[in-house]
């Protein structure tokens, strides 16, 4: 095996760790730095997972000026997104962005931009692309079990509360932007990702519930509708204040057949009588260790050595946000909002 290439971890939360975990076990890649806004954090993470020649550093442009790192996690929070990938991809680093990539239209187009113009390679953390019961879905429809699709729903239900770690920073519009690129981004990606179709018009709503218990500084619930090029309509609803269990429903909808997360029925088993269960993984936890971050970055770093562009890459991950913020556009103004916003 050649030389491996150096991995760089932007951020010291949980899901960071996730993405060194992941580096890791993979045969080609070893983490060589970690970034903190205090060194002795990047340190400390270095020695929770037994890095033993890992730097620290506490400046970005430092970092991106070591020749031994080809390719950079940034795990930071979201309003770092923009101004790190940037700079990343203008060093020439191949990077891996955690979600959401831009809280607004301009940082997505100087990211995306950014990423073109420096001809890096990309994957943006819409991890559930890998879960096992979203490949099974995608196999069913390439299948042709559930015919033409007309009709999709897939929500983001997960009650955000102040004894968790992102809470503080999350729950501010600076930070968090809103509930649909917090959170229900993975929701509208996971319904693009299935229905395969471009969105054209966007209408949404949101709310708080009664009170705003949680201090949201924006709506933390929303709805929206998107019409598709193709003719099939979705709905994505996003609930952070939500007051049960995490849990993340898919119904989607086709001439010859329904999936509702993961039963299916179809036209195409004569004398099918009830619901098939398919005994499968599905996305219902929020915890990032139950993510399949694995498979993320291992296709990630296959992209980096072959040279092949991923579909779940900033260009792509545009389209998913294009949404998110049309969603939010609309809501402000009382209308349906055609895409793309450009």
């Amino acid at each position: 095996m050649g030389e491996r290439l150096g991995a760089a971890i932007l951020g010291t939360g949980d899901v960071s760790g996730e993405h060194i975990k992941a580096f890791q076990a993979n045969p080609h890649t070893e983490v060589r730095a970690i970034l903190s806004r205090e060194r002795a954090r990047a340190q400390a993470k270095a020695r929770q997972y037994g890095l033993s020649g890992c730097r620290a550093y506490t400046d970005l442009d430092e970092l991106l000026k070591a020749d031994d790192i080809q390719v950079v996690s940034i795990c930071t929070p979201h309003h770092l997104h923009v101004e790190q990938g940037v700079a990343c991809a203008q060093a020439g680093k191949h990077v891996i962005v955690e979600k959401p990539i831009a809280l607004d239209w301009d940082g997505l187009r100087r990211l995306d931009r950014a990423v073109r113009d420096a001809n890096v390679r990309s994957v943006v953390s819409f991890v559930l692309r890998w879960n096992p019961l979203f490949e099974t879905i995608r196999a069913i429809l390439a299948d042709g079990l559930l015919g033409e699709l007309y009709y999709g729903e897939v929500d983001y239900l997960h009650g955000i509360t102040p004894d968790y770690g992102l809470y503080p920073w999350m729950s501010r519009r600076a930070y968090g932007g809103t509930a649909l690129l917090s959170a229900g981004c993975h929701a509208v990606d996971g319904l693009r990702w299935f229905l395969r179709q471009e969105a054209v018009e966007v209408f949404g709503y949101g709310n708080f519930s009664p009170g705003n218990p949680l201090r949201y500084e924006y709506e933390p619930n929303s709805v929206i509708l998107i019409r598709f090029a193709g003719g099939a309509l979705g709905k994505v609803a996003t609930s952070l204040e939500y007051a049960a269990p995490y849990t993340f429903p898919i119904v989607l909808m086709g001439n010859r057949g329904v999936i509702r997360d993961n039963r299916l029925f179809t036209k195409r088993w004569p004398g099918q009588t009830g619901w098939a269960t398919v005994p499968t993984i599905l996305p219902d936890s929020g915890a990032v260790t139950h993510h399949p971050f694995q498979a993320q970055i291992d296709h990630f770093v296959q992209c980096v050595l072959s040279g092949q562009e991923s579909h779940c890459n900033v260009a792509d991950a545009v389209k998913t946000h294009e949404i998110c913020l049309a969603g939010e556009l609309s809501r402000q103004q009382g209308r349906p909002v055609k895409l793309p916003l450009a």
